[in-house]
């Protein structure tokens, strides 16, 4: 019996939650192993995981070769939203519903749990990718996978916004807040999970436009969200954009056009699928659930 698309990320989840797990054990000193555990998880979309094994699925017919590459982006993303909610970045008390790190543990232990996870992730991809894989295969992986973690990506994202605080900026450097600060993991996902399928260049860049796409509509969704929902349905605080004067869409343009922009990505990264013959209820799903979550 073929199973939903529903039902295919429900467990996708389960199996990201399994392995997480299994691939970050408690160890001395246990207060940072602990705190390391605390953030990674809490639950979550798992949505960047997910993208990785899919795309490797989707073109080469199995996911299993993706698995640690997968969890070792999730662990990535756990990073930046530790260290994003520190004191001395967006100063946030609750993530996923929970305490955010710093909270639950001390400032110190979270920076720390942080750096932690961000020089884990790479041990992971190394130690358990399927020798079937080729070491050069790893290695690319590996490259894509520290440049998106570094100063040229994720980095340079969060410095921007960060000097966006309180300033009228325009909209190529808005969007290259959000290219970097969101897209970037998009995009790393799907290349990844692109490269671990022996996919070819063409297939490469149209995936990586579509996460470009989807990232920064993903983006302007949170940021529209920021305004419209409870810390309940968030799970962090909300209203922080305003509260630091951030420089988002709806700050900009305000939420009529930031709604309009999210519909137009998404409709352009669904053409994306279909011109390159990307046949995927889940990524499809993925696109329709955030265009309708906006509406």
């Amino acid at each position: 019996m073929q199973q939903t698309a529903k039902q295919q990320c429900e467990n996708y989840i389960k199996l990201i939650e399994q392995k997480l797990d299994e691939f970050l054990p408690v160890k001395y000193p246990q207060e940072i192993w602990e705190s390391m555990r605390y953030s990674l998880l809490a639950g979550g979309k798992r949505l960047r995981p997910m993208l990785c094994l899919e795309t490797c699925k989707v073109l080469s017919g199995s996911y299993e070769q993706a698995i640690p590459t997968a969890c070792a982006i999730e662990m990535l993303h756990t990073q930046s939203l530790i260290h994003d909610d520190l004191p001395c970045m967006d100063n946030d008390d609750y993530r996923r519903g929970k305490l955010t790190n710093h909270k639950k543990f001390s400032e110190s232990t979270a920076v720390l749990a942080g750096d932690a996870l961000l020089s884990f992730a790479p041990q992971i991809i190394i130690q358990k990718t399927p020798e079937s894989v080729t070491p050069q295969t790893v290695l690319k992986v590996l490259e894509e996978f520290l440049v998106s973690a570094g100063a040229e990506k994720l980095i340079a994202g969060q410095v921007v916004d960060i000097d966006s605080e309180g300033k009228q900026i325009d909209k190529q450097t808005l969007t290259f807040i959000h290219e970097n600060k969101t897209a970037a993991l998009f995009k790393l996902s799907m290349r990844t999970g692109a490269i671990l399928a022996g996919a070819g260049e063409k297939t490469i860049d149209a995936l990586t436009l579509f996460a470009e796409k989807l990232g920064l509509a993903f983006q302007i969704m949170d940021d529209i969200l920021d305004v419209t929902s409870t810390l309940e349905e968030l799970g962090k605080t909300p209203g922080k954009d305003i509260l630091e004067e951030k420089a988002t869409y709806v700050s900009l343009y305000g939420l009529d056009e930031a709604k309009k922009e999210v519909s137009s990505l998404c409709c352009s990264a669904c053409d994306i699928l279909k011109e390159n013959n990307i046949e995927s209820e889940i990524l499809t799903g993925i696109v329709k659930s955030i265009a309708e979550r906006v509406c």
